[in-house]
């Protein structure tokens, strides 16, 4: 089978060193986000830990912002290495296609890959939670538009355009500023947003309180996609404290399946039919039993006053499968229960530059996809590329053909 040009709906870029000391207010420029390098060594022991300064460090690219101070590890641009471990790395340790645009797209030619969607990575991780968690508002939001300004005009924009498709943070601390940051970026050709798959373990008000339907309707207004990333709310589900970190790698998927049940049961989608969700890098082989799961229990409580019931007006499966995507790099559940889940509501990634990433071979990996799945023609488009450009409109906003 012949796979067609990839669309990948989850990459990332490594913000460039420069990103905000070249283009904050001169005032700021000693405080807000910069790039020192120093000698750092790293510890597992009682979790991930780090000493900058440690004569028998290596040498690493440290991030500094106020009161933050965060190592550049291997992990987040494992591309390329022969090994990946949880090492200080330097800019001068990593593909330059990890935060140069020009290097990007050449590696996305390489990579059989048309498109991509890139998170933000290391310094405000994966919706901006770093600028959330800092004091000085006025300084966390202008770092946002820096940010914002850079993703459109400079990674996205000029040979990039129509190739590398905005996606832009929000001011997650403020609803209304959220609200104008969306707007502002709609109008400069962005029409994709992060956001936290849980807002609740950041300190911010749940998708059931009705704090963020001034962010939904601004989304359906400017047609703005909402894509939440596995990680997005900084907690991850584990078993115990002293589980080892791969029962937390085999639970990734809970954070999407609670996100979406928070969104379906807290009446999101009855309130905004025409908003669109992505979740990234959740995989969908445990959607068949929640589609089950959730419609039996609405259909058995619906008439059910005392709070253990919902008052949706439509099976839940309804909201599943009309407002939201889910995305797969490697899920042969999901591939098998397509009939169940929707052809059309299941994406790709590449992932690029993380160590999960299938650069450079992506277009072998989705070979063996296909055939193990039994793809036909018309599968094969949708997944790859089809269902990402009617997702995010990439024919209308991107020129991108179907």
């Amino acid at each position: 089978m012949e796979i067609p040009r990839i669309i990948s709906v989850d990459d990332h870029v490594v913000e460039p060193p420069d990103l905000w000391s070249a283009r904050l207010p001169e005032k700021y420029r000693d405080r807000g986000p910069r790039i020192e390098r120093h000698k750092v060594s790293m510890t597992i022991t009682g979790g991930y830990g780090f000493t900058v300064d440690d004569p028998d460090g290596k040498d690493c690219d440290v991030w500094y912002y106020d009161d933050l101070v965060y190592p550049f590890t291997r992990l987040s641009a494992a591309v390329g290495a022969e090994v990946v471990q949880n090492e200080p790395c330097t800019f001068d340790d990593i593909l330059v296609g990890c935060y140069d645009q020009t290097a990007r797209l050449a590696d996305m030619d390489a990579n059989h890959v048309e498109a991509s969607i890139c998170f933000p990575n290391i310094l405000p991780r994966f919706c901006g939670q770093a600028f959330l968690e800092r004091e000085d508002k006025e300084l966390a939001l202008l770092c946002v538009q820096v940010y914002n300004d850079w993703m459109i005009d400079e990674w996205c924009g000029g040979a990039g355009y129509g190739r590398l498709i905005p996606l832009t943070m929000i001011p997650l601390w403020d609803v209304d500023l959220a609200v104008a940051e969306v707007k502002r970026c709609a109008a400069k050709g962005s029409h994709n947003i992060t956001f936290s798959e849980n807002p609740v373990p950041l300190g911010l008000p749940s998708l059931h309180s009705g704090h963020w339907d001034k962010l939904f309707a601004a989304c359906v207004e400017t047609d703005t996609v909402i894509n939440m990333h596995i990680g997005s709310s900084s907690k991850m589900p584990s078993t115990s404290p002293d589980a080892p970190f791969i029962i937390s790698s085999t639970l990734t998927f809970q954070n999407a399946m609670g996100s979406l049940l928070d969104y379906v049961f807290g009446g999101v989608f009855e309130r905004f039919p025409d908003l669109r969700v992505a979740y990234s890098e959740g995989q969908a082989g445990w959607l068949p039993y929640i589609l089950e799961r959730s419609d039996k229990l609405w259909e058995e409580r619906l008439l059910d006053t005392t709070g253990f019931g919902s008052n949706l007006k439509q099976p839940p499966s309804t909201y599943m499968k009309q407002n939201v995507w889910y995305c797969i790099f490697d899920d042969e559940t999901a591939m098998k229960n397509r009939d169940v889940i929707g052809i059309d509501r299941l994406t790709f990634e590449v992932d690029y530059p993380h160590a999960d990433s299938t650069f450079p071979h992506t277009k072998e990996v989705a070979e063996r996809m296909a055939a193990k799945a039994g793809f036909n023609d018309y599968e094969a488009h949708r997944f790859f590329r089809g269902n990402a450009i009617d997702l995010y409109k990439l024919d209308k906003y991107y020129g991108i053909m179907k």
